[in-house]
């Protein structure tokens, strides 16, 4: 019997000229050999060889393909591909988890004695590894408030090698100009790595800013259905990539195929998600910013956020997160929890539900009360991932909860 075995999704002759929502749909697929629509789970921990010499010259890197799913996967490389063309990147290293992201960029280009400078405000276990476990190792660290490129000049040292940004930050909403950042810290030979989890793709993209690598939990909005826990480093340089790639491989922070494949299926509605989440939040925020139990509100999409000039010129849109801030402090924090039925008290973002979440008492619980303010981690702040529920519906929700403040 003949099999006829297709070699190329006719996707692959055109995609340098290629839009964001058709790269969305049809990056990482173009290379399936049976040409199927959506690429299969290659649910397999290890790949034979046609003889000996074969073997011999994956290994030697001498023929492109498969030895060991914690070395690659065909379908975990579908994802990479997408998600790099997604970034205008080189490649993607894709990883268990968000945090395992982090810790391969950390392990990567941090050693004994380096030190790194990163957002006060970053996601709070991205802080707390470092603060409690490479800190044994040797490496120390400043938070500083990266809005301010004067602050970072400030804390630049001989033994500096890393600037780690999270932008919009988490969950304070403070936007750091990635463009000015990246130039000063060039000029100080330090990498700069930016964690664009917030705003995804599709409204940033950070290596076009002047960036060296972004990396993403992908469990939030490019995965975008809260079923699946994963994370993604892309780098600028194929000298990175080789850098930051072995390390995941040797530490065993591959993504799992089944993973990928749930992950590059919500991906492809991506831009879709987060055009009507963001519609919502706009609404929302405009809403919130006029209640009376609500101190102030922070969504770069409203003129009184402070870096809202930025906002339009560093992103392609304003995105769905917001945070915002009750006048009666933590207990009111506790109370709205307590109070809302569609929103759910959960923390995560990013995904087609809408989710809440009080900071002080939940994510950043762990920080002392002094650095959580230093971080402006404040008693009554609320973080609030905006869906694709209808809008009113979203309001008539926080309204009857603030009635119970």
């Amino acid at each position: 019997m003949r099999i006829v075995i297709r070699f190329m999704h006719k996707y692959h002759v055109m995609k340098e000229k290629s839009g964001f929502n058709t790269r969305m749909v049809h990056a990482g697929s173009e290379d399936d050999q049976w040409g199927s629509a959506v690429v299969p789970i290659y649910q397999t921990s290890t790949f034979s060889f046609e003889n000996a010499q074969h073997g011999a010259d994956l290994f030697a890197g001498k023929r492109k393909g498969y030895i060991y799913t914690r070395i690659g996967n065909p379908t975990i490389h579908a994802l990479e591909e997408n998600i790099a063309s997604l970034e205008n990147g080189y490649g993607g290293i894709a990883t268990a988890s968000g945090m395992g992201a982090v810790s391969t960029i950390y392990l990567a280009l941090l050693g004994q004695g380096a030190h790194m400078i990163s957002t006060a405000s970053v996601y709070g276990p991205s802080r707390s590894i470092m603060e409690n476990h490479f800190s044994r190792f040797g490496v120390t660290s400043s938070y500083v408030n990266t809005s301010d490129i004067e602050n970072i000049k400030k804390n630049i040292r001989p033994e500096t090698k890393l600037l780690y940004l999270e932008t919009p930050s988490n969950p304070t909403m403070e936007l750091t100009d990635i463009k000015a950042a990246a130039r000063l810290a060039h000029e100080h030979k330090l990498l700069v790595v930016v964690d664009n989890t917030f705003s995804s793709p599709y409204l940033q993209n950070p290596l076009d800013l002047g960036a060296d690598a972004v990396l993403h939990s992908v469990t939030k909005f490019i995965n975008g259905h809260a079923d699946v826990v994963g994370g993604i480093i892309v780098t600028k340089t194929p000298e990175l990539y080789n850098l930051i790639r072995p390390v995941m491989v040797g530490m065993g922070l591959n993504m799992d195929p089944h993973q990928a494949f749930l992950v590059h299926r919500g991906v492809k509605t991506l831009s879709l998600r987060v055009e009507k989440a963001q519609k919502s939040a706009m609404e929302i925020a405009q809403w919130l910013e006029q209640h009376p139990k609500v101190e102030w509100v922070k969504y770069p999409g409203l003129p009184s956020h402070p870096q809202h000039d930025l906002a339009k010129k560093q992103m392609k849109g304003f995105g769905t997160m917001i945070s915002f801030e009750l006048k009666g402090g933590y207990k009111a924090g506790e109370e709205l929890m307590n109070h809302m039925q569609v929103a759910l008290l959960a923390v995560s973002l990013g995904g087609v539900e809408t989710l809440i979440q009080h900071p002080a008492s939940m994510t950043h619980s762990g920080l002392p009360g002094k650095e959580r303010l230093e971080a402006g981690i404040t008693d009554g702040l609320v973080r609030y991932s905006v869906g694709i529920e209808d809008t009113q519906d979203l309001i008539a929700d926080l309204q009857q909860a603030l009635n119970q403040v």
